[in-house]
């Protein structure tokens, strides 16, 4: 090994001493027998949290990872968590904890980047060994935040609303974005995805919604009222219109009972909500018809039905365009007039059939 691949490895190895608390000396079957663990159940834990399986001989596991099998065995035993459930808890805090680490490591490196004195190992390691506790201390309180808006509202409620309940779905979306790959930067990309992502965590946030995922170029959120999800979506849109640095915005909505399941949302409403969204025009907002005629009463907003449109496992996907009550907004004649020209100006849709596991049989002639 030359000098500098072992100055390297001492880096390395200073740094995770630092970050797990310790240094790797133990096997799996060590591990097992020290956790009182059996090692099946601590390979199932290892894998959900997106870890490689290391071999039976090789000395990679450290005195946390001892205490937090501990830990997950001594809620399972007690009976607080069934042992699918912990596997799937893991999966989802491995999930989401490696890529909060691989922003963090990302931005630190921009940090020595600009600062080339950080790059020295003795450097280096003290910055790591003075940022990670006060990281760890932020992270335990934004978790600790988000832990108590959600028990206030959710421990109370029983377990058919928990896991199943009515809610808005909505999808958002950057109309153009491959065009914007194309032709900019990886710094210019990243400006844009950046400005998107902190727009919607505040509209969303500030209309009491919940931000479920970002999916590049799309953010998919949910809220508990019809209102809430219709504020949300237009003044994304009117935000977005008014920054210069974003390319419009198009969202879809959908109104109905909603499968929550480790901070993610599954069901029909999810489908259409998206559907709505890869249909609406840039600048629009188009929404179901169960929140259309929910929003039908509301005075702050108008709705214009428009005609049934095939899309992918949906045959006559009803929809209507939301927009805020004003001077300029359509009135109910003008509203009847352009749906009889949206029917006689838009192209002929092909009738799909809905999504089925079972085809369908052909007829005898």
């Amino acid at each position: 090994m030359t000098e500098p691949d072992e100055r390297l490895d001492a880096l390395q190895k200073r740094i995770e001493s630092i970050l797990l608390g310790g240094s790797r000396q133990y096997t799996r079957a060590e591990v097992a027998q020290r956790s009182g663990v059996p090692p099946e159940r601590a390979t199932a834990l290892w894998r959900a949290l997106g870890f490689a399986t290391a071999s039976d001989d090789a000395a990679v596991f450290t005195e946390g990872d001892i205490q937090a099998l501990r830990i997950a065995n001594e809620l399972i035993q007690a009976g607080i968590i069934e042992p699918a459930v912990a596997i799937s808890s893991a999966r989802m805090i491995g999930q989401h904890m490696s890529r909060l680490a691989e922003s963090q490591v990302l931005m630190l490196r921009d940090v020595v980047a600009a600062n080339p004195e950080l790059a020295d190992e003795r450097q280096l390691g003290r910055l790591v060994e003075h940022l990670a506790p006060d990281m760890e201390r932020l992270q335990d309180f934004v978790w600790r935040r988000h832990l108590a808006a959600y028990s206030v509202r959710m421990l109370v409620a029983s377990d058919e609303e928990l896991d199943e309940r009515r809610q808005v779905v909505g999808f958002a979306d950057m109309v153009g974005f491959t065009t914007l790959t194309r032709r900019s930067t990886e710094a210019e990309l990243v400006a844009v995805v950046d400005r998107f992502d902190a727009l919607a965590a505040e509209v969303v946030a500030d209309n009491h919604g919940r931000i479920v995922k970002m999916l590049g170029d799309e953010v998919l959120f949910v809220a508990d009222s019809p209102a809430d999800g219709a504020e949300i979506a237009l003044t994304l849109l009117e935000r977005a219109d008014a920054d210069e640095d974003l390319p419009p915005l198009r969202v879809g909505l959908a109104l109905g009972r909603v499968l929550n399941r480790f901070g993610d949302v599954y069901g029909s409403v999810v489908n259409i909500a998206s559907r709505l969204t890869s249909i609406a025009r840039p600048g629009t907002v188009l929404v179901d018809r169960e929140l259309s005629d929910t929003l039908a009463e509301a005075t702050a907003y108008t709705v214009r039905h428009r005609r049934p449109t095939s899309v992918r496992g949906y045959a006559r996907l009803r929809s209507a365009s939301l927009r805020r009550a004003g001077p300029d907004s359509p009135k109910p004649s003008e509203s009847a007039i352009q749906l009889v020209s949206d029917f006689l100006t838009e192209p002929t849709h092909l009738p799909l059939e809905p999504d089925d596991d079972h085809p369908r049989r052909r007829r005898r002639r």
